[in-house]
């Protein structure tokens, strides 16, 4: 680990496994000796929780632009009270999402302009991006099986058009910069995910 800390942030879309993967790698971490600070999006605050909460008690979509600003509100939040300040005491910070999702879940899959979404995740972050970012790559009609029934929240409850188009996004993302990304198929074992996620993230 530097003394600038590594921002290593997880993506996929619903039913991927990222939060069982941020888990397993934060144990890794921990096992390691390394300080790590882990954290979701939307959330990781008081504030963001509270965003969370009233967006995801939504029972239908808001408006795109409304959307795009709540998630990144709550992201502005985050990264000034929890992922900055880890970063700069040199910890390793999982975050379960970013601004990579805006872009796949608010461009690829709402239609918003490209323009504005880098726009408003560029002020909410002053320009932070990951170091590495992992993208647990799942065929939306495998996440929809592993899921709720019916979806647990409005994004869940997205028809499959919308998914389809929110994980093209997601690999059109990973194939502009490789050197950044980490595409794991999903559809693998739990304990092979976590092999080769953790050597990716330990070894830069």
């Amino acid at each position: 680990m530097t003394a600038s800390g590594r921002f290593v942030t997880l993506e996929g879309g619903e039913g991927a496994g990222k939060s069982t993967q941020l888990e397993a790698l934060a144990a890794l971490a921990r096992d390691a000796g390394i300080e790590v600070v882990t954290c979701r999006e939307p959330g990781g605050t008081v504030l963001g929780e509270r965003l969370r909460a009233a967006l995801f008690d939504l029972e239908r979509a808001p408006e795109p632009l409304a959307e795009l600003l709540v998630f990144n509100a709550a992201r502005a939040q985050l990264v000034a009270e929890v992922i900055r300040p880890a970063l700069e005491r040199g910890a390793l910070v999982l975050c379960d999402r970013f601004t990579d999702s805006t872009v796949a879940y608010q461009h690829y899959g709402r239609g918003l302009p490209l323009e504005t979404v880098e726009a408003v995740n560029r002020a909410a972050t002053g320009g932070l991006a990951p170091d590495l970012t992992l993208l647990f790559d799942l065929p939306p009609e495998a996440g929809r099986a592993r899921g709720q029934h019916g979806g647990s929240d409005y994004l869940e409850r997205e028809a499959l058009a919308f998914h389809e188009r929110v994980r093209a996004g997601y690999l059109a993302l990973a194939n502009a910069q490789p050197a950044r990304w980490l595409v794991l198929d999903a559809t693998l074992p739990i304990p092979e995910l976590t092999r080769m996620a953790w050597e990716r993230t330990s070894s830069d």
